[in-house]
Order: C-alpha cells, then sequence, then structure tokens
C-alpha cells in the first residue's frame, strides 16, 4: 500500500477512498511552510475542488521546488476546465471516482515513480539495497553507517529536488532528534569522500541545501 500525502484547504482527506483501500493517508494545508515537514510519502494528492487559485499556488511552488513525488489533483467537473499543464500533475482523479478507479491510478502513479527513480540510479551509477541496507557506485559496495545509508537513500528517492538542512534533519534524523544541522554538513562530508570521484553525485545549493544530481553535476 503506498503512503499519501494529502494536501487540502481544510488539512483533511479528499479521496476518502484512499482510506478504504488501505493506503495511509498524512493530511497537510495549504501553508506553503508545512511542505517543509511534509512526512516521508510516495504519492501526492491536492485537492483542488474548492480554492482553485491556492490548489495552483501549491502545485507551482511543488514544481518549482523539483518535487519528485507523483502528483495526483482532486478535482469536480466544474474546475477541471482550470487544470493544465503548468500546474505540473501526473494526474487527476474525479472526487466521486470509485474504489477501483482511485486504486488502479494511484498504482500506476507509484509505478511510473519507481521507474523515475531506477532510471536515476541508472545516470548516476548509484545502486540502493533497502532490504540489506547495502549502496554500491559502479559495482563499488560503500562503507556506510546507517544515518548515512539514511540520507543517501532519501536524496537518492528524490533525484534533483534540493532539500534544506531542516528538512534532512527532520526525514532522517527524525524531530525528536536534538543535534544541530551541521549534523547533516557531517554527514555529507563523510559521504562524499566515500563517493570519491562520484562525490559530486551530492551537490551543494549555496545558502540552500543538498540534492543529489544524477549527472554528477558541479555545485552551484
Amino acid at each position: 500500500m503506498a503512503v499519501v500525502l494529502a494536501i487540502s484547504p481544510a488539512r483533511e482527506n479528499p479521496l476518502p477512498q484512499l482510506e478504504i483501500l488501505g493506503h495511509q493517508v498524512n493530511n497537510i494545508g495549504f501553508d506553503p511552510a508545512q511542505l517543509v515537514s511534509a512526512p516521508r510519502h510516495d504519492v501526492t494528492v491536492l485537492d483542488c475542488r474548492t480554492d482553485l487559485a491556492n490548489a495552483k499556488s501549491i502545485a507551482r511552488i511543488l514544481l518549482a521546488a523539483h518535487w519528485s513525488r507523483p502528483l495526483i489533483l482532486v478535482v469536480t467537473e466544474s474546475s477541471l476546465a482550470a487544470v493544465n499543464a503548468d500546474w505540473g500533475l501526473t494526474d487527476f482523479v474525479f472526487d466521486s471516482a470509485t474504489l477501483g478507479e482511485v486504486d488502479v491510478r494511484i498504482r500506476l502513479a507509484t509505478s511510473a515513480n519507481q521507474k523515475f527513480v531506477e532510471q536515476a540510479e541508472l545516470d548516476s551509477g548509484l545502486s540502493i539495497d533497502e532490504q540489506s541496507y547495502t549502496a554500491k557506485i559502479s559495482g563499488r559496495t560503500l562503507d556506510l553507517t546507517f544515518k548515512e545509508f539514511e540520507l543517501l537513500r532519501y536524496l537518492n528517492e528524490n533525484p534533483n529536488r534540493v532539500f534544506t538542512r531542516e528538512q534532512l534533519l527532520s526525514e532522517v534524523w527524525g524531530y525528536d532528534y536534538f543535534g544541530g544541522t551541521r549534523t547533516v554538513d557531517v554527514h555529507v562530508r563523510r559521504l562524499r569522500a566515500k563517493l570519491g570521484e562520484y562525490e559530486s553525485l551530492i551537490g551543494t545549493v549555496r545558502n540552500v541545501g543538498y540534492r543529489l544530481d544524477p549527472q554528477g553535476n558541479a555545485s552551484e
């Protein structure tokens, strides 16, 4: 089953069908600040049923942030006319959709995203095995600590997306971690050392944070 991030003005699940199908749904509001601390998820569902202007603003923020998770818009027949490619959507679904339709759209979106991540791994030469907690670069096994592995895995799941140090600290170390953001810098430095000639895979975006660049371009 998928973990779904539902973004709605009322901070509610716009697709009750998801919970009936057994998917885990985490709800946040339209406040862009909540996106920074959004929990880990497989697919994003954006409520476009009532507040179209703010829904489009959120969609544009996701697009500008290189949000790598699939984006599914929940629409009504009247709101559908306002939707176009500028939203950066993966798919849309009517709020009245059947259980079967919602299920297949979620499965197709998550499957497409997995292929995207796999292609990024091919482009970078990086291979992540979540079952054995091992990572390889061009066939060479990396000697990583658990947190180094988790950090690399999270960056790899979201190729080209820029994360602040605060976001990475929240996602990899958790909200209950009391260390400062320097912890992220230290682990990135260690990861780069272990990547060796491939250290440029982890790019620094000045005054913002870090991203995994499958093409290994120079840091900004």
